[in-house]
């Protein structure tokens, strides 16, 4: 025990003032990139083009810009180039000696939107999006067109590789950016997919309807079969109303017109553009975004649109003496409809660097009051439409207030469609035999999966990031999970005590998530929901896993797809030995075509299903294998976190590094 204070005492007196680190410039981006993209993923990759495209939008939504270039060339390397003021390159007045370019690629926080001097409104309010491209980039080269003369700066990782020069005479104006991807942070591996790239110019040119935007890729970059093209010029007059119809395309709607509009904040706060449909299929989106930055979390200018949409649709009811409208409730107007809603304010404020949600709180009263009087008018103006869609919303209404009221959810009548909760999109067969429903995480992955199902035999249930854990959720809290309650009433065989395997909707429960770790966390909590609430439907056979793949590796016009590594190294070895291959990473369902997660995942004929199972309570020679597993769930999820502790210090030496998605 004296030896143990002795070396206490020891390592105490060597902890000093030369054991404290200071990390200057840009280096705590490149020893910790996920705090500022989020991490090294694919997601994060593509994270780094849309910071730079933010800045070349904001030229243009200030107007001082109406083109952009967007290419990709055949090294991985991304160009940016638009024609607006161009990044100041005179002495910046803090530092004395060094071009604003050169602190602007060198310095976190610098930039010109912290104030409303320069841009009212802006993407890039955290200014460390051009910095963090720089730090996380092997190569970088800045060229700026600023008052007829063209002036260069090159820079590696962050570091500048020469002072800032002027190369001569330009003829136009406008900043370029030229990055490459660091492998040194992203993997030899990491490259950016050009179907990412051109669906980001499109929204962008769709969300600004004043911006040219020119996409350019290398065709040895794109596979036979891709649908992106190599070159096209994105221009869209009439902005969000065109992107509305550009997804509906033939699919029939409950108005004869969308809901659409643009109106500018009073007091020059800022702006806001609509276009909403209420599909007859009831499979609808929503993606909003806030000065061109996609917000796939929504924020307060979405709860701003729940709320006028919703006012005016029970004050409607009202002035047209329908008192069944009282009881449409948000959920139920905007559950199904397909909404496209773009704001720009001042000082947006994001939930995270990468800005998924805005929490701006006086946007929810700017979009609210800017909407409400234009969505009262558009209702007035056609009567016909707006009653089939309020007593279409009525009937929603109705609907869910009965399933409350019942445990029971019986299937499809011979007259009329049921409508099911949350976004469920239900399968056509009357009979539960033969059918499936894939529980998928989130509107993008369901999305793709419902254009990729079987629709007589398969039904999607899109369910909102991680469920509740209900191994250490107390029952009121069960009981209140909205989610939880769409899963038990879509599956309609009741819970606990009132399970009934005779009344389960479908043949086959199967869990869809994205192949990383926060997938397999939903599926653990979906997993552990199912044994504690429905252990009857394990029992029995109904649960399963899907397998989507990871990797998609082409050469020519083969392609074949990998679940894991091991996977994609054995085809490598079998299929491709030799040969130069393009190998694309899946970071989620969303990020597949339809066609390719039918092909890989949903397709009966082709996919690979792992069936869940637990040992059979009702044997006695399982009885330890049944203990055992109640053991370990309550270890891993319950509500003693110093059991999950101890697994961890156990299990820790059978983990390798090479294993760990960061």
């Amino acid at each position: 025990m004296s030896d143990l204070f002795e070396n206490t005492a020891r390592k105490a007196e060597t902890y000093s003032a030369q054991d404290i680190e200071v990390l200057e410039g840009l280096e705590p981006v490149r020893r910790r990139p996920g705090m500022y993209i989020g991490g090294t993923d694919d997601r994060a990759l593509h994270h780094l083009v849309a910071e730079v495209l933010d800045n070349a939008m904001d030229e243009a939504v200030a107007g001082h810009a109406s083109r952009i270039d967007l290419e990709l060339t055949a090294d991985g390397t991304v160009v940016v180039r638009d024609n607006g003021r161009g990044i100041p390159i005179d002495d910046h007045p803090k530092y004395p000696g060094k071009s604003a370019l050169e602190v602007i690629l060198t310095t976190l926080h610098s930039g010109g939107k912290f104030s409303n001097k320069v841009y009212q409104t802006s993407g890039g309010l955290h200014g460390v999006g051009l910095s963090v491209v720089n730090a996380l980039s092997d190569r970088l080269t800045v060229e700026v067109a600023r008052d007829r003369q063209l002036y260069v700066q090159h820079y590696s990782r962050g570091l500048p590789q020469g002072p800032l020069t002027r190369q001569g005479a330009a003829n136009r104006r406008g900043t370029t950016i030229r990055f490459h991807a660091d492998p040194e942070i992203f993997g030899e591996a990491a490259h950016f997919e050009p179907h990412r790239l051109y669906r980001l110019a499109r929204s962008k040119a769709y969300l600004y309807r004043g911006v040219e935007i020119r996409w350019s890729c290398d065709p040895s970059l794109l596979s036979p079969d891709s649908t992106t093209p190599a070159q096209e010029t994105l221009h869209f007059p009439g902005g969000l109303l065109d992107y509305l119809n550009a997804a509906l395309k033939e699919r029939r709607t409950m108005t004869r017109l969308p809901f659409s509009g643009a109106l500018d904040f009073p007091n020059q706060q800022g702006r806001v553009e609509w276009a909403i449909a209420w599909p007859e299929d009831d499979e609808g989106f929503s993606h909003t975004y806030c000065n061109t930055v996609p917000t796939p979390q929504g924020g307060t200018h979405e709860a701003g649109l729940r709320a006028a949409l919703t006012r005016g649709l029970k004050g409607y009811g009202e002035l047209t003496n329908n008192k069944r409208a009282a009881q449409v409730t948000a959920d139920d107007v905007m559950g199904d409809a397909c909404i496209l809603l773009s704001v720009f304010i001042r000082e947006p404020h994001f939930q995270g660097q990468t800005k998924e949600k805005l929490v701006t709180a006086e946007a929810h009263r700017l979009v609210e009051a800017a909407i409400k009087d234009h969505f009262d008018h558009w209702l007035s103006g056609d009567p016909s439409s707006s009653k089939a869609l309020l007593e279409r919303l009525i009937e929603k209404a109705e609907e869910r207030a009965k399933r409350k009221q019942s445990k029971e959810l019986g299937r499809k009548s011979a007259t009329r469609r049921l409508r099911l909760p949350g976004k469920l999109a239900d399968c056509s067969r009357n009979s539960p035999e033969g059918t499936e429903i894939f529980l998928v995480e989130g509107d993008s992955a369901g999305g793709s999966a419902k254009q990729a199902r079987n629709r007589e035999t398969q039904a999607i249930l899109p369910l909102r990031g991680k469920i509740l854990n209900v191994a250490s959720a107390s029952s009121d809290k069960m009981k209140a999970n909205q989610e939880l309650n769409d899963l038990t009433q879509a599956l309609g065989c009741g819970v606990g005590k009132d399970f009934s395997s005779d009344k389960l909707r479908y043949e086959r429960v199967i869990i869809m998530t994205d192949a990383d770790v926060d997938g397999a966390h939903i599926a653990s909590l979906l997993m552990t929901f199912f044994y504690r609430e429905m252990g009857g439907l394990i029992q029995n056979g109904h649960l399963y896993l899907a397998l989507p793949p990871l990797y998609r590796i082409s050469h020519g016009a083969k392609s074949v797809y990998a679940r894991d590594d091991a996977h994609k190294d054995q085809l490598m070895n079998k299929t491709f030995k030799g040969k130069k291959v393009e190998i694309s990473r899946f970071k989620g369902l969303g990020e597949m075509m339809p066609a390719q997660l039918r092909e890989t995942t949903m397709d009966p004929a082709k996919r690979t299903l792992l069936r869940v199972v637990v040992p059979n309570s009702a044997d006695p020679e399982q009885a330890e294998d049944v203990k055992a597993t109640k053991t370990r769930v309550e270890e891993l999820m319950g509500r003693r976190p110093e059991l999950r502790f101890q697994f961890i210090q156990e299990n820790a030496k059978f983990v390798r590094v090479d294993d760990i998605d960061v």
